[in-house]
């Protein structure tokens, strides 16, 4: 059991150490909680998990050494840490703007996954007494196995926040390019409508001048008309 503990301290603490320190340049603040909330997580879920399992072993005889036991006893305890761990990144990744909503139970999945292979490939090395550092071998391969999907989970994340990211900014230019061209066909029709009611107003005032004037001359006729003139061109 001490083995095992250790490859999984070795595994976790790994992981998520990578992890933040890869997070803490793309979170921000946020980064430097990973490692702490994560740990917490990780602590409550095996507090959890670990008084279901004693009660099966003890009271419903589940052998942890058989194959159809493990399996039972290792989908109990994924189901415990998966639901804590997702909960636990979920919470730190909702605080930015960039949320990336399927990382935290990918991300979890992934751990465990590469974790239990990690167990089953090793299993003959491991011991459930003695010595916890006896494996050193063991605990080597554990370490690199938990830098390596940390590395990889980590980059992950920063490439979907980096698409994100670029997703956003381009979003906000096609915001303001729209704003711009509504702006601008606002300011068109104002333009074509103060010239239109400028040209109703030059139409109104020539109908009013022609108007009165066809009333002066209904009113006064052509008196005004110069007749001398037209005798001297005669």
């Amino acid at each position: 059991m001490l083995d095992y503990l250790t490859a999984s301290i070795a595994f976790w603490m790994t992981l998520f150490g990578v992890q933040e320190s890869l997070l803490e340049f793309r979170l921000g603040y946020l980064g430097r909680y990973w490692f702490l909330a994560i740990s917490a997580s990780l602590l409550l879920s095996f507090l959890l998990s670990a008084p279901i399992i004693i009660t099966l072993i003890i009271k419903f005889a589940v052998d942890p050494f058989t194959w159809t036991g493990n399996v039972i006893l290792c989908a109990i305890a994924a189901v415990i840490f998966g639901m804590i761990l997702s909960l636990a990144q979920w919470l730190i990744l909702r605080q930015t703007e960039m949320t990336p909503r399927v990382f935290a139970p990918i991300n979890t999945v992934v751990g465990i996954l590469v974790y239990f292979l990690l167990v089953w490939l090793n299993e003959g090395s491991l011991e459930w007494s003695g010595n916890p550092f006896g494996g050193w071998k063991t605990v080597i391969i554990f370490l690199a196995g938990g830098a390596i999907t940390g590395a990889a989970t980590g980059k992950a994340l920063d490439f979907y926040c980096e698409r994100v990211e670029q997703r956003l900014i381009q979003l906000e230019r096609d915001r303001v390019e729209r704003e711009i061209r509504d702006r601008e066909e606002i300011e068109r029709q104002e333009i074509e409508k103060l010239e239109r009611e400028a040209l109703e107003r030059k139409r109104i005032s020539r109908e009013i001048a022609l108007e009165s004037e066809r009333k002066w001359y209904e009113e006064h006729g052509d008196d005004d008309f110069d007749y001398e003139d037209e005798d001297d061109e005669d």
